[in-house]
């Protein structure tokens, strides 16, 4: 081979190299896409109760493009409604209503819905529902379903924002009686369906403060404060991975973790690499040194706290419940505004109590003493406040 063959070689060599690190840096890119990042938050929601054949709901939405720089479109939208009731839902009309509240967009009178491209400046979505039947009084609430597409750079992807909007609220007497334990009186206390639209301050003050006293604990389970706090997903909104495909097998049946959405649920908050490392870890202390619950001492708090599928009321029971976040810092607005010393439990029909969070001024051994017959209950009691009076 001349001269010229190897220069020709060496030219189609560095070609290659510089070809195979073009398509390198392209994937490298490709890896960090934003996709389309669109997030979708409530804001205000109102019932108003004509009378009891005619209610009328409206709220509003808020979608917002996280992006810098990508445009993301919402081509399609629709709300569905699905009523949870004390009694038969047979013979209730609803109709829904979705119109953009943008200054750049018209709300067309024939009900359709334009695309709308959202850039820098969030969209406001008001959705209105009516609902009309000959007895309406036994609805506890609504769960409003917005199905809409995204649309952008990673293509066409359908989502579906759910939302619980309460219709009956319990007045305060309606809590059960007093029971004594221990070292304790405890009083479950029954409120409405609670969703995001709440927030704990004042689902004490509203429940829980016409039954204290001066001294008292309440309580609130940890898959309400969750709730509260929006921390519940679908199972269509969740894409198990190659980790949770594979080692949701190997959990005991009744762990959350058994599913392989319940645990890419884990895996989406605490990394793949994390959850694998804590599940050998865990294996290997089980099997060499006989010592039990290592995996959930590496995966994190968030491991034990997860609900999947039927793990809490309806509609929850369709969703699984992430456990909740800054725990400490909900307690201590609870005692800052209504001067009650607070808690955030996870109990169980197990007599299993686990305390998340307290106040520093709680007795210790107290909450454990008082809880430990689970007085809230497993069921649908909707009682996720519990009042603890020391004796």
């Amino acid at each position: 081979m001349g001269i010229v063959g190897y220069v020709l070689l060496a030219l189609a060599g560095s070609l290659v190299s510089l070809l195979l690190l073009a398509l390198l840096a392209i994937e490298v890119q490709y890896r960090r896409r934003p996709g389309n990042k669109l997030a979708v938050t409530p804001g205000e929601w109102q019932t108003q109760q004509d009378s009891a054949q005619h209610y009328q709901i409206s709220g509003t939405v808020e979608f917002t493009n996280q992006t810098r720089r990508l445009e993301i479109m919402v081509p399609e939208i629709k709300a569905e409604v699905q009523l949870l009731s004390a009694a038969s839902v047979a013979g209730i009309t609803i109709e829904t209503r979705v119109m953009p509240l943008a200054a750049d967009t018209e709300i067309r009178p024939d009900g359709y819905w334009e695309g709308y491209i959202i850039k820098h400046k969030p969209l406001p979505v008001k959705i209105l529902i009516d609902l009309r039947g000959a007895d309406l009084s036994p609805l506890k609430a609504a769960w409003v379903k917005l199905h809409y597409v995204k649309y952008g750079p990673a293509g066409r992807i359908p989502q579906t924002y759910h939302l619980v909007v309460p219709l009956k609220f319990p007045e305060p007497s309606d809590s059960s009686h007093w029971r004594t334990t221990e070292r304790a009186e405890v009083l479950p206390i029954r409120t409405h369906l609670l969703t995001p639209l709440d927030n704990p301050v004042a689902v004490v003050q509203r429940y829980v403060q016409p039954h204290a006293k001066p001294g008292d604990i309440v309580t609130i389970g940890e898959s309400p404060i969750a709730i509260m706090q929006g921390r519940f997903r679908h199972p269509s909104d969740i894409k198990p991975g190659w980790v949770a495909q594979r080692l949701c097998y190997l959990f005991l049946p009744t762990s959350s973790l058994a599913t392989a959405c319940g645990l890419q649920s884990l895996v989406d908050m605490v990394g793949p690499l994390r959850v694998l490392f804590a599940f050998l870890a865990g294996a290997l202390a089980k099997a060499v040194f006989r010592k039990p619950g290592v995996f959930y001492q590496l995966a994190g708090e968030q491991a034990r706290l997860i609900d999947d599928v039927t793990g809490t009321l309806p509609p929850y029971d369709q969703f699984l419940v992430m456990g909740p976040e800054h725990s400490q810092t909900v307690v201590d607005e609870i005692k800052r505004a209504t001067g009650l010393s607070a808690a955030i439990v996870d109990v169980n029909d197990l007599r299993r109590v686990k305390v998340l969070a307290a106040s520093p001024d709680i007795p210790p051994g107290l909450l454990e003493s008082a809880l430990i017959s689970n007085p809230a209950g497993n069921a649908n009691e909707q009682t996720p406040v519990v009042l603890i009076r020391p004796l």
